[in-house]
């Protein structure tokens, strides 16, 4: 390691000064210290890669410990336990139909009624997934322009939706009631209460 010209830092006096400090630092706050020296190499990497944007001196050694939390963060993540998508899609049997769930179908319907480019530009990255930079390369428009298309899309549906219907929404801010407020729906749609 040798001494960074542009900042006049020493590598390795850097790594002699903090190691055993950033070593136990680490290893405090994992279960396993044979983790601690990786996550460490992992951390001195990442100060060589990125001490040119170290702006104030002073304060280099705050820096370093960020870069050690961040990098202990992205070793809890990466052991995240997955699980299968059964297994998330299990419901209990006692528990209420999901209001937003029982809507799905009709929303579609709503989004087909839109006018041909508000309708693609939903369909295209609601539905299919697309960026809405891949929108706007897509449909050879400006990145500003598949933005504002997609908000007005959305807007649009939002608008329809709320004429057509009462939405009530628990403490969390997710849909638990729907009510009609207009004779189509009462028709075709159901009421979730």
């Amino acid at each position: 390691m040798a001494e960074m010209a542009a900042t006049g830092i020493n590598l390795e006096d850097l790594w002699r000064r903090l190691h055993d400090r950033l070593l136990g630092f680490i290893c405090s706050r994992l279960p396993d210290c044979d983790e601690a020296e990786d996550i460490l190499q992992e951390v001195f990497l990442r100060i060589h890669t990125n001490l040119e944007t170290v702006r104030d001196l002073d304060r280099l050694e705050s820096w370093v410990y960020q870069i050690a939390r961040n990098s202990i963060t992205d070793y809890y993540r990466s052991r995240r336990p997955v699980l299968p998508l059964e297994e998330l899609a299990v419901e209990d049997e006692h528990s209420e139909p999901d209001a937003a769930q029982e809507l799905a179908p009709y929303l579609r319907e709503v989004v087909e009624s839109l006018p041909d480019h508000y309708r693609e530009a939903l369909i295209l990255t609601e539905y299919q997934g697309l960026s809405q930079k891949d929108l706007a390369e897509r449909l050879n428009i400006s990145f500003s322009g598949a933005k504002s298309r997609v908000q007005r899309a959305r807007q649009q549906v939002k608008q329809i939706l709320l004429a057509c219907c009462h939405f009530e929404f628990d403490v969390r801010g997710v849909v638990c009631c729907i009510r009609s407020r207009c004779v189509c729906c009462d028709e075709s749609r159901p009421i979730l209460v």
